[in-house]
């Protein structure tokens, strides 16, 4: 066997190319086989080595968003929430609010699919190499308040303002304290035309001093959410008893 080509081996061993090495074989082939160049050969060796990679990098951060499940916006029964217009889904998804630093109010009732547009979105975000990340807004909160009694509060806040889209589901399931809300005003603050942040909520924007127990921060908070937002306002009826109602009306 030719020395040069086993230590060619060796090197794409040594050096982790796993991809080059397992291809080597079958560009060599073409490159004597047909006019394949040997830079075109190289290149298309590298190649599968990136593709690889970027597969690999893909699936680390929709690991890493933590989403409570996969579902896409094709999934979306559109026709069964007609207050939601597909062609604006469809912009999100281009996600040029993201440049814009722009945010995503998906507001209606519970079931109404307001989690399953949110996660889309995030997915689709993750996929492209944009940092995204998907909590609960009651788990941040409590995130939030832990951080602040073991006096590492600012190192939390970094670490929340770090994901260029921050998903907050069910803002308003749960109320929120006054101390609390002071917490989350500085997360929102903070991220506040700096970032893009998707909200879910069941609350009516003239409700959330109900939630924050304090009209001034609510009005603060809604402010900053607001000022460069998409709010959806999806009024149809919920998925989870759409099987019910299908029955009773067979």
């Amino acid at each position: 066997m030719n020395s040069t080509y086993v230590q060619l081996k060796k090197n794409l061993e040594y050096l982790k190319l796993n991809q080059m090495d397992l291809h080597l074989d079958e560009v060599i082939d073409l490159i004597t086989s047909s006019p394949l160049s040997f830079t075109e050969g190289l290149c298309k060796l590298t190649n599968y080595e990136i593709d690889f990679k970027e597969a690999n990098m893909i699936r680390s951060m929709v690991k890493v968003g933590a989403f409570p499940h996969q579902k896409g916006i094709s999934d979306f029964d559109f026709e069964f929430q007609p207050s939601v217009n597909p062609e604006e889904i469809k912009d999100f998804a281009t996600l040029r609010f993201l440049e814009n630093a722009e945010n995503i109010v998906f507001l209606g009732p519970s079931g109404v699919g307001k989690t399953h547009l949110a996660t889309a979105i995030g997915v689709t975000a993750a996929k492209k190499r944009y940092s995204t990340y998907f909590i609960k807004c009651h788990d941040l909160i409590m995130q939030l308040k832990k951080a602040k009694l073991e006096n590492r509060l600012e190192a939390r806040l970094k670490h929340f303002f770090k994901y260029k889209l921050l998903i907050i589901d069910e803002l308003g399931y749960l109320p929120i304290e006054k101390d609390d809300a002071k917490l989350f005003f500085q997360l929102i603050d903070k991220r506040y035309e700096k970032r893009s942040t998707i909200i879910t909520t069941n609350i009516n924007f003239n409700s959330w001093d109900d939630v924050f127990f304090d009209p001034v921060l609510a009005n603060a908070i809604l402010d900053r959410v607001l000022h460069h937002a998409h709010v959806v306002n999806i009024t149809g009826k919920s998925y989870r008893l759409k099987k019910y109602t299908d029955q009773e009306e067979e």
